[in-house]
């Protein structure tokens, strides 16, 4: 299939055994890395428009974690082979093995940019990896556990639920195409909406979108609890390294009270807030952003 304004080389790397990881890996070799990290219910194609414009210089190396996107999509029943555990841990540990492929060792300079679970994968991943991280690009995400004063929205408590949460996303898809038409402020065009709803086209192929769900740590009974909240404690050392934070305020997950802990913990951060953008910021922003984007980096050259 054919996806609007994604005319990237397709790579693919055997992450587990038996389990395809599918990436990015666009510009030149010797380019500094930027590391761009979706989350769900997208994948890589969230990225596009910033790989566009940043190639020519950057390279950007952009996965679709696993059971999203171009990926393969394993069970998770303990009697499937393959097998794949839907957990934060799988991702960081999914990720140390992709950028060890494309050869960022621990001496390669990285810039992190995330979205979405990205924060969490990325910061995870930076746990082990602090002084390789030089830059931050940070868009509607978290690297911390959900603030005290925000309250747990209800689309996320239904998703979280293992039976109602379960037949109502696999079933309808109702996560992924609602997230098409509520995560925007600018109503996507019709070719771009079904790009994203495009690799969940049935029960098997939205298993992730329901395990990222129901993997939320909101509390230290939750299996990712330990790793977000080391991250979040550790975000605050970030400090010293530029950063760039874009946000779209219409986000009701990820909204001022997410960006109020980034600004916080990251107090230089050079920071774009927009009113009329919503989760999916680069879709609403694109424009504005790409360049920004582009331009915070070349002003802070690794």
């Amino acid at each position: 299939m054919a996806y609007p304004d994604y005319e990237f080389t397709r790579h693919h790397l055997e992450v587990r055994p038996g389990i395809r990881m599918h990436y990015l890996d666009e510009g030149p070799r010797d380019g500094e890395v930027v590391v761009m990290l979706h989350g769900n219910p997208s994948w890589s194609y969230y990225w596009r428009t910033l790989v566009a414009g940043l190639s020519d210089r950057y390279r950007c190396i952009v996965p679709d974690h696993v059971g999203m996107g171009l990926s393969d999509k394993p069970d998770d029943y303990l009697a499937s082979s393959p097998r794949y555990d839907y957990t934060l841990q799988s991702r960081v540990d999914d990720l140390e093995a992709l950028l060890r492929h494309a050869g960022v060792d621990d001496a390669t300079p990285v810039t992190l940019a995330v979205h979405d679970w990205g924060g969490m994968i990325g910061f995870g991943w930076a746990l082990a990896h602090a002084a390789q991280v030089k830059r931050l690009v940070i868009l509607n995400t978290a690297a911390f556990p959900m603030p005290p004063a925000k309250a747990m929205p209800w689309q996320i408590a239904l998703g979280r639920d293992y039976f109602v949460g379960e037949v109502v996303i696999r079933a309808f898809n109702a996560f992924s195409a609602g997230a098409s038409y509520q995560g925007v402020e600018r109503k996507m065009p019709a070719g771009v909406r079904r790009a994203y709803v495009a690799p969940y086209d049935s029960w098997k192929n939205r298993i992730a979108t329901i395990r990222f769900m129901q993997d939320i740590p909101l509390s230290p009974k939750d299996k990712a609890w330990p790793l977000l909240e080391a991250a979040g404690k550790a975000l605050p050392s970030f400090a010293d390294r530029p950063a760039f934070i874009g946000w779209g305020l219409k986000d009701f997950v990820f909204d001022q009270h997410f960006l109020e802990r980034f600004r916080a913990d990251l107090p230089q951060a050079e920071v774009h807030a927009f009113e009329d953008a919503g989760h999916y910021v680069l879709e609403d922003k694109h424009e504005v952003l790409v360049p920004a984007i582009r331009a915070f980096l070349d002003r802070h050259p690794l």
